[in-house]
């Protein structure tokens, strides 16, 4: 298999790359990295020194590829499918590379905040931290809602890189910090996304690993059975 995808199936940013791979129908193999077993992250580790999952392996170009976006990019570049996940014009494919920025850093960066909080020691936990995230998944939400009123997806009328970010962001944000109802554009907009097959496939691939997940008690019955 040329594409070997270094990940964890209970991992939001390795979420993001399987919807993409999915979207294409791209064929790859899936190797669950353990990062607390210093045999299963060597395989990881010697391929991108940080330690951060996912991973993408080349084997046909002997290139490890970091990072969710730039592997969208590269997958897009080298193994085009028939979703295109980035737009040719320049300006719309600026407008996904912000949303998904924006989903990154503003959604899965907060909610991995609360819920890094939750695996300390009581004596270790940061109360300010995790108030400044759930300020900052409001500020995120409410910016979303208004986003996302007139398109069906958050950067325009196809489904790109910036709703893949946005499927596993959102939901596993929507667990630790709820979305209001009153945002009515952004609950349409999860739904919307909670039932694209891609979205459906990577959620039922992470579900046996839900118990590990330090929220597990929250997750909606919706996502517990197919």
């Amino acid at each position: 298999m040329s594409l070997v995808l270094y990940m964890h199936p209970l991992a939001s940013f390795c979420h993001k790359v399987l919807i993409a791979l999915y979207e294409n129908r791209t064929p790859f193999e899936g190797r669950t990295i353990d990062l607390g077993d210093p045999g299963s992250a060597a395989a990881l580790l010697e391929r991108w020194p940080v330690g951060k999952i996912p991973v993408l392996q080349d084997n046909a170009r002997d290139r490890a590829v970091p990072e969710t976006s730039i592997i969208i990019e590269y997958l897009q570049q080298h193994y085009p499918g028939p979703v295109r996940l980035l737009p040719e014009e320049p300006e719309a494919s600026l407008q996904v590379r912000l949303w998904d920025r924006f989903f990154d850093n503003y959604v899965s960066v907060p909610m991995q905040t609360i819920v890094t909080d939750r695996l300390r020691p009581e004596e270790q936990r940061d109360p300010l931290g995790v108030e400044n995230a759930r300020a900052t998944l409001e500020t995120a939400y409410s910016m979303i809602d208004g986003q996302v009123s007139s398109e069906s997806w958050v950067a325009g009328s196809s489904f790109t890189m910036a709703d893949c970010s946005a499927a596993p962001a959102l939901f596993f944000a929507s667990i630790v910090h709820p979305i209001d109802d009153h945002r009515q554009n952004l609950v349409t907009y999860f739904d919307h996304l909670m039932a694209r097959p891609s979205v459906m496939r990577v959620i039922a691939e992470a579900r046996p690993y839900f118990p590990m997940f330090p929220y597990a008690e929250a997750i909606p019955g919706r996502f517990l059975d197919d």
